[in-house]
């Protein structure tokens, strides 16, 4: 009877859990394939959507039950690196018309596939970040 109660609690939390999930993807972002470097060439993207905030992006990951984001960049520190097109095995999870950036934040390095538009969208608002001038003075 115990195993029973146990097990219809872990079933409530995993339903609960995704129903969660699946409201947090429905508010909307972008849609976008991220993996984390070093990983080896096509292996590692993970399909997701993409939010922009004030201060970070965060990265929910379509297949997870996690109840906050999977990643976060943060934009003070974000560098883009390189952009290039997919490449080998990349095709069968993406078409030409991805562009592939790979960027930095202070906790690691991360490649982004994004559509031409959704690419875009992302260079504005890193390029249209506060500059470390105008923050200096703010309290925070």
């Amino acid at each position: 009877m115990v195993l029973l109660i146990i097990l219809v609690v872990l079933l409530a939390y995993f339903a609960g859990a995704s129903l969660y999930r699946l409201v947090m993807l429905r508010r909307g972002g972008t849609a976008a394939l991220v993996r984390t470097l070093p990983n080896g060439a096509g292996h590692g993207w993970r399909h997701g959507l993409i939010r922009y905030g004030e201060g970070a992006l965060v990265f929910f990951k379509l297949s997870s039950l996690r109840l906050g984001p999977d990643s976060r960049l943060h934009r003070s520190s974000i560098v883009v690196v390189e952009r290039r097109s997919p490449e080998g095995s990349e095709h069968d999870l993406m078409t030409d018309e991805v562009a592939i950036i790979e960027v930095r934040d202070a906790d690691g390095s991360y490649e982004i596939g994004l559509d031409r538009g959704a690419l875009t969208a992302f260079l504005s608002w890193v390029e249209s970040r506060p500059s470390g001038r105008s923050l200096r003075g703010r309290r925070r």
